[in-house]
């Protein structure tokens, strides 16, 4: 039998891989987010839930769930990774986020600091195809 002449390996390597996303922390790992966080997030989901029974009440079953299939249209609209990021506009005006004021509102924007890396173009093209794990841009890490 003749061996095989090619050496299996995985596609996209590993996910702690320092050379591409940095030396990571183990406290991340272990401690979760703020209760707060958790807090908002969990108060955030119960909103949304009553205001999707609210909109089926008034509008009849088939309206919460033309506006779930739209949200899901509009969340995967995006730009490549690269210099210019996704505004996610269609998404904010379905929402309603746009009269939201954030932090990035009054601070400044994340990617104007000094510790920012810029995205790898072709890493955000492999992790959006499924050739390659990991974070699109290795500064959220």
């Amino acid at each position: 039998m003749e061996a095989p002449k090619t050496i299996a390996h995985q596609i996209g390597g590993v996910q702690n891989d320092a050379l591409r996303f940095g030396l990571q922390g183990v406290k991340s790992d272990i401690i979760g987010s703020h209760p707060l966080e958790s807090e908002y997030q969990s108060s955030r989901r119960t909103q949304e839930e009553m205001k999707q029974r609210i909109l089926g009440n008034m509008y009849g079953s088939a309206f919460p769930l033309k506006m779930d299939l739209d949200r899901q249209i509009l969340s995967r609209f995006q730009r490549p990774a690269g210099a210019i990021p996704s505004s996610m506009l269609g998404l904010e005006a379905l929402t309603g986020s746009l009269d939201d004021f954030g932090f990035e509102d009054y601070l400044n924007d994340p990617r104007d600091s000094e510790t920012f890396r810029p995205a790898d173009l072709h890493h955000g093209m492999e992790v959006r195809l499924g050739l390659s794990k990991g974070p699109v841009c290795p500064s959220f890490i």
